[in-house]
């Protein structure tokens, strides 16, 4: 899709993309990060016995080279549970990994975290001795700009990581549907020696096709259902604009009527998230509202502001849950697809 809206927004304001909570005390933390020990291989034994180069043009537009297909991968947790899900298993993962009593994160996915280093579990932190430790020969995360910036590399650090030349994928989650960073993410895998012809790949791929159809056909059912995107945290309710957001983008181009802040009011987040404050939480009206899932949000059943609990969608039980940093495989997308379509032909008309 076309990148006319060209933003820089700062990392802090990445850090709020579609709607999530820019953290301070996240992105004051730096320095080591426990990890688990070992790393599992089961996916990329698969990958090892291709022999040959290894290449992938990724969305910067640079092209990633080895000598053969990496086996000892690093990459951002999401993306390392997006290849999971696709038979590739990585060594290394760095981002929200873990909540604080040590289960594994919602960005995780279906990974057994005890099996991976945990190079860095929030922001600011990458543990480059560990990571130098696991002669890495593929360092692989997402891009939240158009400007190739490695997602969760951290600024401060991210000269010394390059230098260890180490070849590096970006997959851009900017200003594009849902649709094209998923087909990338299972270029990537195939690419590192996944089957994606594989049944387990073609029928999820089918269901989330099947589910957008669903999604659209709701949407056409019910002009009138406003969904509003929406994040929270201590002192601000997040209303995420969705022109950036690729899940937002693809949601809108199926037909769901998604409450929209103006773009005035969105310019201080570098077009992501209108900041209100939890007086103001009623400022818009919503039918269905989506709230972010991540870790860094206060979830709803914890937030205890009466704007909130007064809220007509609130007050219909008509709150569902957002990723707005998806695992970018079909899989793990399905539900996105069919959570919000079930809660659209379930919906009142409250607002």
């Amino acid at each position: 899709m076309s990148h006319a809206r060209a933003t820089h927004p700062t990392r802090r304001g990445i850090l709020a993309a579609g709607g999530a909570l820019g953290l301070g005390s996240v992105l004051a933390a730096c320095g080591d990060e426990d990890a688990g020990s070992g790393g599992s291989s089961k996916g990329t034994e698969t990958a090892a016995a291709k022999s040959g180069p290894w290449s992938f043009k990724d969305d910067r537009g640079e092209t990633a080279k080895a000598d053969r297909i990496p086996t000892n991968i690093v990459a951002f947790v999401g993306v390392a549970a997006a290849l999971h899900d696709y038979g590739i298993d990585v060594k290394g993962v760095f981002g929200p990994t873990r909540t604080k009593d040590g289960k594994a994160d919602v960005q995780a996915g279906d990974l057994d975290i005890s099996k991976v280093t945990v190079l860095g579990n929030e922001w600011g932190q990458f543990n480059i001795e560990k990571y130098a430790a696991l002669a890495p020969d593929a360092l692989l995360t997402t891009m939240f700009d158009d400007a190739g910036t490695l997602w969760y590399v951290p600024e401060e650090s991210k000269e010394k990581i390059l230098a260890l030349d180490v070849p590096s994928v970006g997959i851009s989650v900017f200003d594009r549907q849902l649709t094209e960073p998923l087909r990338r993410m299972l270029e990537l895998a195939e690419s590192l020696g996944a089957d994606v012809k594989a049944e387990k790949v073609t029928t999820a791929k089918k269901r989330f096709e099947d589910a957008a159809a669903r999604l659209r056909a709701a949407a056409k059912a019910k002009p009138g259902i406003k969904v509003l995107a929406g994040s929270a945290a201590q002192d601000i309710f997040y209303v995420s604009g969705s022109n950036l957001s690729i899940d937002l983008e693809y949601f809108k181009a199926l037909g769901v009527n998604l409450v929209e802040p103006p773009a005035s009011t969105l310019k201080a987040s570098g077009g992501w998230f209108e900041n209100l404050s939890w007086e103001n939480a009623d400022k818009y009206d919503a039918d269905i509202i989506m709230m972010d899932n991540r870790s860094s949000a206060i979830q709803p059943d914890d937030i205890t502001e009466a704007t909130w609990k007064k809220l007509p969608a609130v007050k219909a039980g008509q709150v569902i849950a957002r990723d707005p940093e998806p695992i970018l495989s079909y899989d793990k997308c399905l539900p996105l697809l069919e959570n919000l379509a079930e809660a659209i032909e379930n919906a009142k008309k409250v607002s």
